[in-house]
Parts: C-alpha cells; structure tokens; sequence
C-alpha cells in the first residue's frame, strides 16, 4: 500500500498548475520585535502557536540558566550518526517547532520553523513554484540541523553552505532571551552559530531564501577512469554558470562518475525521464554505475525536480547495502523492492542507532583541498577499502568558522579556493581496539593534507588537537558575550568517550542475547518501527511527490 494523493493534487492535477506563481501577499503582520509576522488570516494562528512556544522554552531555558544548570535539546528527530547522549533530564524539548509558518512569493521567502524536514519544506514550497537553493539530499534532514551542522549539498559549490541561503533566525540564548540575528543585527552570532551545533542557543525560527523551481533536472553522468581525471572533471564544471548541481561517485580508484546538473522546464527530447522514489525504481547509485558501464560517453536524463533533491533517500546513498551484508542477504533488484520500506533513511538512522551498529560504522565527511584530495583517496583505499566514495565541491565559509575549511587561497590573496568533500562510509574494523585506532589514524592523515571532518561523526580528538583546527578564542569570546557558557560547548557535544565506546561495540545493547547478531539488527528494525521511523519513511512527502502525475509527467 503506498501513500494517499497528497492533498496539495486538485482534481488530479497537482496544484502546480491551478495556483498563481506570483501570490499576492498583503505586507507582513508586526509583532515582538525578535521576528515578523505572516501575512495570511490563516497563518496568525500558526503565529499565534509559535509565539506560546517559544516563551515555553524560553522560560524553561531561563530556569536551567538561574540553577546554573547545562541542558540538551531534544528536536524528535536526527540524521546524525553519532550516538544520542539525550537522556530525560535537563532536556528542553523543541520538537513541537516542525511547521512552515509561511512561503512570500513576492519575496521569495519561507518563514519554517527548526524542526521542519527537508521533504516538507519543498512539498510547501514547490507549491508556489519555488525551491530551496540548497536542499540537503536526505528527506529526513531539519532545517535547523541544516544551519546547526554543516551541510553541504550538490548545489553548494555554487551557493555554500545550506545556512548561507538563510536570511535571519530567531535564536533563544542560553539565558532564555529570545533574540534575532542576521548580516544586520547581532551578525557575529549569526555567523558563529552557523555549524556550532547549538551550542550558542536554541535556532527557533529561520527565514529561508527560495529560489524559482524548474519541472526538471536535466542531469548528465559523465565517466572518469581515475581519481585525478574525477578530480580535474569537477573543477572544470563547476566553472559552468549554467550548472545548479554537481556531485561525483567514485566506485573504484579506476571508475567513477561526476554528475552535472541543469533546472529546466523543458524537456530535452533526447533524454528519457527517470525517477527514484518507487521501490521499483532503481537506487540511485547503482542506476548511475549501470549508466556509465554501458555507455563510454555522457548519459543524460531528465529527472523529475523533488525525485531529483532526495535521489539519494533510498539506500541512504549506498550505506542500505551494509544492513543486507550485515543480515547477509541477497542484495539484488527483488530484495530491494521488497524491503523497500526499510531502507530510506528516516527508517536506516533510527535503526542504525538503536542497534549499535552506528558504533562500527566509519561515516564520515571530510573536506580537503583539491590538491591533496587524490592523495587522501589513495589512503584511504590502501587503509580502509571502502567504496563507493562521494565527492562534492563546496564555496567555504569565510573565517572565523565552526564550519570544516581548508586554508588554500585565490590568486587574489583573499577568496578561499573551493574545497573537496569526500564521503568515506562503510564498516571499520571489527575489534574496538582497531576500531579507535583507525578513526585517530583518519583524523591524522586528513590534517596532514590541510583538512578538516565535518562533526555529525565520531570525533576522538583530544581537546586540545580539536581547537588547533578552529578559532577558539573567537568561539569563546561569542560564548561570553551571548551568556552560552551554560551550554555545552562544541567538543563537549562531539567528543567520545573512547572507553565508552570500546564497551558499547563489545555489548552495544547490554545483553548477551540482544547485542549479537543478528539479534541486534533486528532490535534495531524494531525500535525504528516503534518510534515512528517507518511511518514517516512510508508518508515522505518526497514518496507522495514522486507517486503518478507530480509535474504532469506520467510514467
């Protein structure tokens, strides 16, 4: 049974095509000075609810503040891959946060609360004929996490950063002031706050750039036969101005695929439509892999807009594939259909926490320069073996930043040049002990070639090596000045507990029984299932938009 015609489809026509692009908005409600209003009748009351909220955690931040108390957040939802430390005490629940409070065509703006995902977001906003400049690929992704962490996105070497296409925030401090920041008002905490995962105070509410939304993505598989021909490839294209996405997929050190990108309306003739959100569609990955082996040139397809945004949901990229090694299964096109449900990434977080698999798994994201990415692939497949790898190039953030940046420079001796990402996810080695030691060795060899990981991961920095990476002395000058030293810092909220994790990898779940396999595995299945996970793996909004006619496109 798959998901009911969501309710945004009029007639059997999706709204698209029934609503004005251009809505007339009347100008925006005044409220409390910390932000704006919206501008429809029926919003006020979606208004009226943020506001009570907000002056519930407000008032429940204030109190932890006065005890002199640290506190956690807990947002319902994480796409992180480090374990929860989240217990039920000294907890500030954000979780009721979760809608679009607005989308102004006019100006080309959404006004979301933190805790809305990225497949509802673009399931509004797309109504009016509008995107996000930078979607982050997986549905279940929030739009604070995007500004909180650091995302980087196949849009990103051209737009940065998913928090650089944000306008203002809405921010409670630590000590329970509800404040507004942006480049004009408090712009070192706007900018501080970017990837400092909240540890400067609680994001409520985010003004988003949209940007005009295209019934397609017209994208290109472009072959490559080495890391560096890979490398080369994708400072070329992101050259292209008329490129919006680029991405690459290295399969092996002698086989790979960088993948362009073009938003447009219409269609190229030449070029078969192609989805991914049916279990009978292919993973994206191995679509791309099966497209390159056939052919030696480009492959081009047009892929509807929101299948394109979460073309990745399904197989969490390629990781799904480890929990069918881990059951030792058949991985093959009837499997996948079968389990189809399992295997989005909502579903694939949840259990891989509950599980303890998350504790034997090396995801990781690392930006390095383009001059020592070839080197750090070279390592890694002597080291650890695990393909496929992602690349995707990114503009840097300017400096002082929580965000991973390299310090290589233009010509002109003030721009940062673009950076590499590189995903390395796969299964590290099975004893704790190596297990450590090859995520230190990791962390070594990517500062050796001038880069940085992102920090949703494990880190076993020590504290001293972690603030040789970032500016600590701009870090702590924002937590006095914004009274956050209440708050655990960025170390405190990502170190691990290296002896912690030794015994949870030896007994993840604290039973003899429980914590085997396969035994662990299905636990895992179990929790996510009894949590939600599958229910909101099952009504996606990506699964809805990609199900019959979204942009009058039949299958």
């Amino acid at each position: 049974m798959r998901p009911h015609t969501p309710a945004w489809v009029a007639h059997g026509r999706p709204i698209w095509f029934t609503f004005p692009v251009q809505q007339t908005f009347s100008p925006f409600l005044q409220r409390r000075k910390s932000t704006r209003g919206l501008s429809t009748a029926k919003a006020g009351a979606s208004v009226y609810s943020h506001d009570r909220a907000v002056e519930r955690i407000s008032t429940s931040v204030r109190e932890f503040y006065d005890r002199k108390q640290k506190f956690r957040i807990f947002h319902g939802s994480t796409n992180s891959t480090r374990q929860s430390t989240v217990t039920h005490k000294n907890i500030v629940d954000t979780s009721s946060l979760s809608h679009v409070l607005e989308v102004n065509t006019e100006k080309q703006t959404a006004l979301v609360e933190p805790n809305v995902p990225m497949d509802r977001l673009v399931e509004e906003t797309i109504k009016y004929g509008l995107v996000p400049p930078v979607v982050m690929e997986f549905p279940g992704i929030t739009v604070g996490g995007g500004y909180a962490g650091t995302s980087g996105e196949s849009s990103s070497f051209k737009h940065g950063f998913f928090n650089r296409t944000i306008n203002y925030i809405e921010m409670v401090l630590a000590d329970g002031e509800v404040v507004r920041c942006s480049e004009n008002e408090k712009p070192d905490l706007f900018h501080g706050a970017a990837g400092a995962v909240g540890s400067l105070g609680v994001t409520t509410l985010v003004e988003l750039q949209l940007r005009q939304a295209k019934k397609y993505v017209e994208t290109v598989y472009h072959p490559v036969s080495s890391v560096a021909e890979a490398i080369e490839k994708i400072e070329k294209v992101t050259m292209d101005p008329e490129l919006d996405y680029v991405d690459g997929i290295l399969y092996s050190k002698t086989q790979g695929a960088v993948i362009t990108g073009r938003m447009t309306d219409i269609p190229n003739q030449n070029a078969r439509v192609q989805r991914f959100s049916d279990a009978k569609d292919p993973w994206f990955y191995l679509h791309v892999q099966d497209a390159i082996t056939k052919r030696s040139g480009p492959t081009t397809e047009m892929i509807p807009m929101a299948e394109y945004l979460f073309r990745y949901d399904r197989g969490g990229f390629w990781v799904g594939a480890l929990a069918f090694d881990y059951f030792k299964m058949p991985f093959n096109d009837y499997t996948r259909w079968w389990l189809d449900d399992f295997v989005h990434t909502r579903m694939m977080y949840t259990a891989l926490h509950a599980s303890g698999q998350s504790k034997k798994c090396i995801i990781q994201d690392l930006a390095l320069p383009f001059s020592t990415a070839e080197q750090f692939v070279d390592y890694t497949d002597k080291v650890f073996g695990i393909y496929p790898l992602w690349l995707c190039p990114l503009r840097q953030s300017q400096l002082p930043t929580m965000h991973p940046h390299v310090n290589e420079m233009e010509a002109d001796g003030h721009s940062l040049k673009p950076m590499l990402n590189i995903g390395l996810w796969g299964f590290g080695p099975p004893q704790p002990d190596d297990f450590v030691q090859a995520n230190r060795d990791l962390e070594r060899k990517l500062r050796a070639l001038g880069g940085m990981k992102w920090l949703y991961a494990q880190t076993y920095y020590a504290e001293d090596e972690f603030w040789q990476m970032y500016d600590r002395k701009w870090y702590d000058a924002l937590r006095e000045k914004y009274n956050a030293t209440s708050l655990p810092s960025v170390y405190e909220k990502v170190k691990v507990d290296v002896n912690a994790e030794k015994l949870a990898m030896n007994a993840p779940l604290g039973s003899s029984l429980v914590g085997t396999w396969p035994f662990s595995g299905l636990y895992g299945i179990k929790k996510a299932i009894d949590s939600g996970a599958y229910l909101q793996a099952r009504t996606s909004a990506w699964r809805s938009i990609g199900e019959g006619d979204r942009f009058g496109i039949n299958r």
